[in-house]
């Protein structure tokens, strides 16, 4: 697993789902460089229990994010048309309909490695074979890229742990008022709240303040 970090997010071309029903085969982020911020997040599976929670959650707060000019963006590595067979499916019935950001199809599995965030790797066991150490899904990742198609927030969640959509835009919050004002985010910082700069005397001027 690697750290993405203030390194250029992995550029790739893949099939998507967009608008919640349309299969497209060269979805890209390079389209979004220069003009918005993409949080990027993959699931492990379709069909599944913990993903559409997380999905529905992220599509519930899509116009908050849109506000503030920010794509959002899913993967997984299943087919683009199990994607499409999941959006069919109805909320109450465990399905996905009515997301409507577009969901990767990571099916060669390249872009979830090249993100670092399989969950296995592969191996040769004893007789030569090639074996999978693990389901080869993807990890509950979420990259928050800025414009120049820099990774500036990096968040890799385990199978069972769904995340806090609240917090992936408090983390755009962060970002836009570090690029905005040029002062830094100091813990538990929320949009409205002082920023501070970075020296020593803007750090001490804030402790003493808060």
């Amino acid at each position: 697993m690697s750290v993405l970090v203030g390194r250029k997010a992995p550029s790739f071309t893949a099939p998507a789902v967009v608008n919640g029903e349309e299969i497209v085969s060269d979805f890209t982020l390079d389209n979004f460089i220069g003009k918005n911020h993409v949080l990027l997040f993959f699931y492990p599976k379709d069909f599944t229990f913990v993903c559409p929670s997380e999905l529905h959650a992220f599509q519930a707060k899509l116009g908050k994010f849109e506000a503030r000019g920010v794509k959002v963006v899913a993967c997984s590595t299943d087919t683009e048309e199990s994607h499409w067979g999941w959006l069919q499916v109805p909320k109450e019935k465990g399905g996905i309909q009515g997301v409507t950001y577009p969901i990767v199809a990571d099916t060669t599995k390249t872009i979830t490695e090249s993100y670092g965030i399989m969950a296995g790797e592969y191996d040769i066991d004893d007789e030569g074979n090639t074996i999978a150490t693990g389901p080869m899904i993807a990890y509950r990742g979420l990259f928050l890229i800025d414009k120049e198609g820099i990774v500036m927030h990096q968040l890799v969640n385990n199978l069972p742990l769904g995340r806090n959509v609240d917090e992936a835009l408090r983390m755009v919050d962060a970002l836009q008022f570090f690029e905005e004002n040029g002062e830094v985010c100091p813990a538990n910082w929320t949009k409205g709240d002082d920023g501070m700069t970075a020296s020593f005397d803007g750090v001490a001027d804030y402790l003493a303040t808060h």
